[in-house]
């Protein structure tokens, strides 16, 4: 249940979205707000168009800085405020980081005319070989053969 401050860390996520793409025009209009224990640890816009990087959104680049701030890559327990839905690349993105919540704004069908978020989702739920890239597995052993070398570390990352 959203209450008072979420409704604010969510207009600050408005306002990056605005920054990013009507003020300082580095990307899109998306913006995003992490929070942990009531404490902002990133804000961040869309820097695509400013990084030549497609992986630039609001989204990641918070998730990157909140990282960087806090010295982890676990944001369990951080709250995510993102101006619109998440992409599928920012879902996954925030999951991968262990966020514990995402509240967004715009729906996908709110920009559905700019962006294709809509779109990829639809590709990705699809099986491969209809998928646009059509995924196509090679050379499984070899890469089967380090899976199990790193398995056998006793300090390999896990996460």
């Amino acid at each position: 249940m959203t209450n008072e401050t979420d409704k604010q860390y969510m207009r600050r996520a408005i306002q990056m979205m605005r920054e990013a793409g009507v003020v300082t025009k580095t990307g899109g209009p998306f913006g995003a707000v992490i929070v942990k224990d009531g404490e902002i640890i990133a804000v961040s816009g869309n820097s695509v168009i400013r990084d030549n990087d497609p992986t630039a959104h609001a989204e990641v680049n918070a998730i990157r800085l909140a990282c960087k701030n806090l010295g982890t890559f676990d944001l369990s327990g951080a709250v995510m405020y993102s101006s619109c839905e998440c992409c599928p690349m920012c879902y996954s993105t925030s999951y991968w980081a262990r966020i514990s919540k995402i509240y967004y704004a715009a729906s996908w069908s709110d920009y559905d005319d700019i962006f294709d978020d809509t779109n990829i989702n639809i590709d990705i739920a699809k099986p491969y070989p209809e998928r646009q890239l059509a995924p196509e597995q090679i050379l499984q052993e070899e890469a089967q053969a380090v899976w199990q070398e790193f398995r056998e570390m006793p300090d390999g990352a896990r996460y």
